[in-house]
C-alpha cells in the first residue's frame, strides 16, 4: 500500500508535464521519457501503456502527440489511480485500466482490448533477473523491477494480440538481455530497430529501446547508440532536448 502522504510532484518535458508520484517504489525517470520519445504515433491513434505505472511514459506520449486515444494499463489500483489524477491534471484524456498484463484475452476483451484493436503498444516491462539481482523489501518496487521466466514473452504476446496488422510495439528494455527480446518478438514481429542507449561512449549499453512492426518484414537495423552523456561526463544535448520535449527521439536519428 502506498502511504498517502508520501508523494512527491516532479516536472518532466522541460515542465509540460508534472506528475504526482510516491518517494518510495518504483519512481518515473529517464526510462520512460526515453520510451516516449522513442514511440511513433499520430492523432487518432489508438495507443495502449503496458505497466503504466503513474502514466509516466504514455501522459509524455500524449504531451507530445495530441490527439491519440491513450489507454493506460497498470496491475495496481493505487498506482492505476494516480495515473487517473496525472492525466486529469495533465489535461490529458486517457482511459486507465487496472489489469495485468499476463491475464487471459478475455480479461482484455472485458476491458475494452479486443484483439486487432490498437495502432500502438508502448511497454516498460520488469526487466531485472530475479535469479541476478536481489528482490526489493519494497513490494511495489519489487512488482515494477523484478522479470519471472515468462514475463517478457507474455508481455510481447499480450502486445502483439491486441495490436492491428502494421501496428507498431515499442519497449525498453536492459541492454544484456536482449537476446531475450529477440526471442520474444520472433513470432509475428518483424521491421525491428534497435537502438542501444550508452551511459557514454566508453561504457557497453545499459539499455536498448526497440520497435517492432506486427507482420512487418522489412530487415532488422541496429542503429548507431544514443550517449547519455558526452565526452566530458557532461548529459549529452541531444539528450537533454528530449528529455524536455523538445524532440522525438527516431532510431535512425537519435
Amino acid at each position: 500500500m502506498i502511504d498517502p502522504g508520501q508523494f512527491t510532484h516532479d516536472a518532466f518535458l522541460g515542465g509540460k508535464l508534472r506528475l504526482r508520484q510516491p518517494k518510495s517504489g518504483h519512481r518515473a525517470g529517464h526510462d520512460a521519457m526515453l520510451l516516449a520519445a522513442a514511440t511513433p504515433a499520430r492523432a487518432g491513434d489508438r495507443v495502449v501503456d503496458f505497466g503504466a505505472g503513474i502514466g509516466a511514459a504514455g501522459l509524455a506520449l500524449a504531451t507530445r502527440v495530441g490527439g491519440i486515444a491513450l489507454v493506460l494499463v497498470e496491475i495496481d489500483p493505487a498506482l492505476a489511480a494516480l495515473a487517473r489524477g496525472n492525466a486529469a491534471a495533465n489535461a490529458v484524456a486517457a482511459d486507465v485500466v487496472v489489469l495485468d498484463v499476463t491475464s487471459e484475452p478475455g480479461a482484455f476483451a472485458s476491458a475494452g482490448l479486443s484483439p486487432d484493436s490498437v495502432d500502438v503498444v508502448l511497454m516498460n516491462p520488469p526487466f531485472n533477473d530475479s535469479t541476478r539481482h536481489r528482490a526489493s523489501p519494497d513490494k511495489a518496487r519489487e512488482l515494477a523491477h523484478m522479470a519471472g521466466d515468462a514475463t517478457l514473452e507474455s508481455w510481447v504476446r499480450a502486445g502483439r494480440r491486441i495490436l492491428k496488422s502494421g501496428g507498431v510495439l515499442s519497449l525498453i528494455w536492459r541492454a544484456d538481455g536482449l537476446a531475450q527480446v529477440l526471442v520474444a518478438l520472433e513470432r509475428g514481429f518483424g521491421s525491428l530497430e534497435i537502438l542501444p542507449v550508452h551511459g557514454d561512449r566508453a561504457t557497453p549499453a545499459i539499455r536498448v529501446l526497440i520497435r517492432a512492426i506486427k507482420g512487418g518484414r522489412a530487415a532488422t537495423q541496429i542503429h548507431a547508440g544514443l550517449m547519455l552523456n558526452d565526452e566530458s561526463a557532461l548529459p549529452n544535448k541531444q539528450v537533454q532536448e528530449i528529455l524536455a520535449g523538445r524532440r522525438a527521439l527516431t532510431p535512425a536519428n537519435p
